[in-house]
């Protein structure tokens, strides 16, 4: 069924770069969203009603809260496909992350809303409703729809890398789980005879996976708007391809800035030995941007240092230096490394360290330990150390 559709609503569904093809995708998920989460509304809501059970009832307008979350994710996806503007040289794909926090919240409002019912039902007392076996086929076939929903939305959403679908999907996958939850109060309230509303302590706890479910989702997407940092193969792919370059032998303080799908944009600083053809390295400098834009669909910058690769004792002194660091801490890394002979009794070692954002230590802490590791390579070091912090969250 997920193939028809998308055969059936997405022209070239296999260029997920394109922008219009994305929005297709985002459509057609909002459409299906729409449609089935009215569809079980309607249905539950009316099965609660005639029963009076308030899981059921209030499962139905959890699935109203979602089918406005996929009308939601629809206008996020509209937006976000609109081209770059004076106002917005970056484009609106942001938008896309916007419409899924909004998504958030409204899982969280139905939480908090289906918990104080539930709780008000079991301290006042309440009986438990009189379920039929329409409640059960109903309960079932939501369970159905509601995995066919998860498996559609994530089949769709890593096609096209979009957290707004694939939060979706968890979303599905969650209210599956809560029904599951309720199927199963009504069997044993049909088999056994409790003490207490068991369709109330079920709603509580349906309420309480709910409230989880929106934070989670509030908590992914605020870090994508607040900045995270990039997929960890998105890098390795990065390093991998400029170092393809022959005349590259390294590479530091790489930034990545996402804008969202298709406007990544990148920064990255590129080791040359210092005695290369300017030109020719240029040319590779500009091969390398280029390559990176058409296979990974980001803009890259690239900035040259040249470092001196021909000197023995630099680098033997750089290669104990980045040995002595990783003793202070494992992820601690260093590049740009210059010896610069002062006088006979003070060598100035010139260096930058990046450091990791959780790192206990001080900058001066850091700066003494590294100092005096050094002096005991070599008295008369002094190190000059520019510290870096780390943006892809090593």
């Amino acid at each position: 069924m997920s193939s028809l559709l998308i055969r059936l609503f997405v022209k070239n569904p296999e260029d997920v770069k394109d922008v219009n093809v994305r929005q297709a995708y985002g459509t057609l998920g909002s459409f299906v969203g729409i449609f089935c989460n009215l569809l079980l509304c309607i249905i539950k809501i009316t099965v609660g009603l005639i029963s009076g059970s308030i899981s059921i009832a209030a499962d139905g307008f959890n699935n109203l809260s979602d089918m406005g979350s996929s009308i939601i994710t629809m206008i996020g996806f509209k937006l976000a496909g609109k081209p770059a503007d004076s106002d917005h040289p970056f484009g609106h794909g942001r938008m896309e992350h916007m419409s899924a926090f909004v998504v958030a919240i409204l899982i969280l409002l139905v939480g908090i809303e289906l918990f104080k019912s539930s709780v008000k039902t079991l301290v006042n007392g309440e009986v438990m409703p009189n379920y039929s076996v329409w409640a059960i086929i109903i309960l079932a076939i939501s369970i159905l729809l509601k995995f066919w929903m998860f498996a559609f939305n994530r089949k769709v959403g890593k096609k096209i890398c979009s957290e707004a679908l694939l939060a979706t999907a968890q979303d599905s996958l969650n209210d599956m789980i809560a029904t599951a939850v309720i199927l199963i109060s009504v069997g044993v309230s049909m088999l056994v005879s409790l003490p207490f509303n068991l369709d109330a302590v079920m709603g509580i706890g349906v309420s309480l996976f709910v409230l989880y479910s929106g934070i989670m989702s509030a908590k992914e997407t605020l870090d994508q708007i607040l900045g995270s940092p990039p997929d960890k193969e998105l890098i390795d792919e990065i390093k991998n391809t400029v170092l393809s370059f022959k005349q590259f032998v390294g590479i530091h303080d790489l930034i990545v800035h996402n804008y969202g799908a298709g406007r990544q944009f990148a920064s990255v600083h590129v080791e040359v030995p210092q005695n290369c053809d300017i030109v020719k390295c240029h040319e590779q400098i500009d091969l390398c941007e280029k390559l990176i834009n058409e296979k990974l669909d980001v803009c890259l910058v690239i900035h040259m240092d040249p470092i001196d690769t021909d000197n023995a004792a630099v680098i033997e002194t750089k290669q104990k230096m980045v040995e002595g660091i990783k003793v202070i801490d494992e992820r601690l890394t260093l590049h740009d490394f210059r010896m610069t002979p002062v006088s006979d009794n003070r060598t100035n070692l010139i260096f930058d360290v990046v450091v990791p954002s959780d790192l206990k230590l001080t900058r001066r802490e850091l700066q003494n330990k590294i100092t005096v590791m050094a002096q005991l390579i070599n008295p008369t070091f002094q190190c000059v150390i520019t510290f870096d912090n780390d943006y892809i969250g090593n």
